[in-house]
């Protein structure tokens, strides 16, 4: 039996869509001007760049894609490349909703729409990009990657780890689960 390199993967998938549903939530609340906590859009940024980005994209672009290339996948016109590019999009628009959220936090008046634009087309791209993985890109990894290469992979997602303190996972599932109370 193949050790499993894409179940911790889809595992912080599933913090991640809490937290999109939480953007979801609260974005169409700031439009109408009954949600102006800013302070959650700005640790919706924090948590966004450092789990989503940092320490799970980490794994994937550092690591599976690396290993999904090694395996003979191309680098460019691919799967990878296009994951690779939504991943630059995501990032696009959480820098657009964090200027906009700085901004409305200085006093700047009507930035509540362009809160709104950049965290509902994020939620948007990002939960097209975890189907896309999770159905298809991980299962390929799965039947694709020889066991000899797992190994590898798992020692790969252990580094990415190791980057972080011990309380990184507890405290974003902490801060999802504070606001999902709310």
């Amino acid at each position: 039996m193949k050790t499993n390199i894409t179940s911790t993967l889809v595992d912080e998938h599933r913090l991640i869509l809490r937290m999109i549903a939480l953007l979801e939530r609260n974005a169409p609340l700031t439009l109408e001007g009954s949600h102006t906590d800013w302070q959650f859009y700005l640790d919706g940024v924090d948590f966004i760049r450092n789990y989503a980005d940092r320490f799970h994209h980490a794994k994937e672009e550092d690591v599976l894609f690396v290993a999904l290339v090694k395996n003979g996948m191309p680098r460019e016109n691919s799967p990878v490349a296009a994951m690779l590019m939504e991943h630059e999009q995501g990032r696009a628009f959480v820098l657009g909703m964090e200027t906009a959220v700085n901004e409305a936090v200085e006093g700047i008046p009507g930035r509540e729409s362009v809160i709104v634009e950049n965290a509902l087309a994020y939620a948007a791209l990002l939960r097209d990009h975890i189907a896309k993985e999770d159905d298809i890109l991980y299962p390929l990894a799965e039947r694709v990657i020889p066991e000899s290469m797992r190994p590898e992979i798992a020692s790969g997602y252990q580094r990415a780890e190791m980057q972080t303190n011990t309380d990184f996972s507890t405290h974003y599932r902490n801060l999802v689960e504070t606001y999902e109370k709310e």
